[in-house]
C-alpha cells in the first residue's frame, strides 16, 4: 500500500512538472519570437540581445530535456516499469526517485554511464560519425588526413 501511495505521488509531482514546463517554454517561445521581431539599436544592444538570446535558448533546451524525460516516465508508469534501472534491470533506490522522479536509472548506472560520457537519462548513442558519412571505395576515414589533397581557391573571387 506504500508503494501505490508512493507511486502516486511521484505522479502527481512529474505531472505537475511537466505542465508547469510546457507552460514555460510555450511562454519562452512567444517571447523568443517577440524578442527576434523588435528593433535592435546599436552594437552594444544587439550584442546583449544576441547574449541574452543564447541564455534564453540554452535553458529551452535543458527544459526540453527534461519534459522529454519527464513524459517518458510517465510512460513508464503506464507500462508498469517505472522504479526499475532500463539498463541493468534492478530496483531503483526510492531516495534517487524522490530526488529525481523521472530518472530511468540506478545510482550505480548513472555513474557508470557518467564515468563513459554518456548523458545522464539516455541510453548510450550507439550510432558512429564513421557511419553516418559514406566511406569512399579505397580510402579509409580513419587514417590520418593530407591537407595538400583538397583543393584550395586562395583568388579573390574565390572568397
Amino acid at each position: 500500500m506504500a508503494r501505490k501511495e508512493a507511486m502516486l505521488r511521484l505522479h502527481a509531482r512529474l505531472v505537475a512538472r511537466r505542465d508547469a514546463l510546457r507552460k514555460a517554454l510555450s511562454g519562452d517561445l512567444d517571447s523568443l519570437r517577440q524578442l527576434s521581431a523588435s528593433e535592435v539599436g546599436d552594437q552594444v544592444d544587439a550584442a546583449v540581445e544576441t547574449a541574452n538570446d543564447e541564455i534564453s535558448s540554452q535553458l529551452i533546451e535543458i527544459e526540453s530535456r527534461e519534459l522529454e524525460q519527464i513524459e517518458h516516465a510517465l510512460k513508464r508508469i503506464v507500462k508498469g516499469v517505472y522504479g526499475r534501472c532500463e539498463f541493468c534491470g534492478g530496483k531503483i533506490n526510492e531516495a534517487r526517485l524522490n530526488a529525481l522522479p523521472y530518472t530511468n536509472s540506478c545510482i550505480e548506472c548513472a555513474r557508470e554511464n557518467e564515468r563513459h560520457g554518456h548523458r545522464q537519462g539516455h541510453r548510450p548513442d550507439t550510432t558512429r560519425w564513421a557511419n553516418v558519412f559514406a566511406k569512399g571505395d579505397d580510402q579509409d576515414s580513419d587514417g590520418p588526413v593530407n591537407l595538400s589533397d583538397f583543393e584550395m581557391d586562395l583568388s579573390e573571387t574565390g572568397r
